[in-house]
């Protein structure tokens, strides 16, 4: 079992960074394939960046990549996700979740989330 707890969301002005970070607690953190989600208001949940066990292998979705980095710290059982040169649609809930299976950008393989933490952008 894990639980996970995101912070570090709020509100930004376009073109600007934030830095979320998601706490783990629970056994073998450094085991689990980590990923971060997000949600904008009336659309689905999507894939925003994943990052395997070791650190030594992430992947990203299309509209992040290049301005969005995912990191761990296995030591500190806790994930991070930059986020610079913000856009008004990257304003959502983002989730931390954690997957015990393969690494995978589907959220069905993910086991464990955290409760969301809001960015919001502003134009």
């Amino acid at each position: 079992q894990v639980h996970l707890v995101e912070s570090g969301g709020g509100l930004v002005q376009a073109g600007g960074p934030l830095r979320l970070s998601c706490a783990a607690s629970g056994r073998a953190f450094g085991s689990y394939v980590m990923g971060w989600f997000r949600q904008a208001p009336g659309k689905e949940r999507e894939f925003v960046a994943a990052i395997s066990w070791s650190g030594g292998r992430t992947a990203y979705a299309d509209s992040v990549k290049g301005r969005f980095t995912i990191s761990r710290d296995n030591a500190k059982d806790t994930v991070y996700l930059q986020m610079n040169s913000l856009k008004p649609e990257d304003t959502a809930i983002y989730y931390c979740a954690a997957s015990q299976s393969r690494f995978t950008g589907f959220m069905n393989d993910y086991n464990y989330w955290g409760q969301g933490t809001q960015v919001t952008v502003s134009s």
